[in-house]
């Protein structure tokens, strides 16, 4: 399963976004949105938000840290 979480280095819900992942011991990339335009472009494409955490899970995009939503893209709940 492919996992990228876009991020900036000051952001603390990117932080909880990956300490989740880290916590179900799912291996991800993580990309820092500031690093240049062009990965910022890419985030807003994707996302249609100029925000951060965006984590894509197998081309699905969770904008910011929404619990439910990644555990139902990662398998982690019951009722898929």
């Amino acid at each position: 399963m492919e996992v990228k979480v876009y991020s900036s280095p000051q952001c603390p819900w990117c932080e909880t976004t990956k300490n989740f992942l880290r916590a179900h011991n799912i291996p991800f990339q993580d990309i820092d949105a500031t690093a240049n335009d062009k990965i910022a472009d890419e985030v807003i494409r994707k996302s249609g938000q100029m925000e951060v955490p965006v984590t894509e899970i197998e081309g699905k995009i969770v904008v910011g840290f929404n619990k439910s939503l990644l555990e139902k893209y990662l398998g982690l709940t019951e009722n898929d």
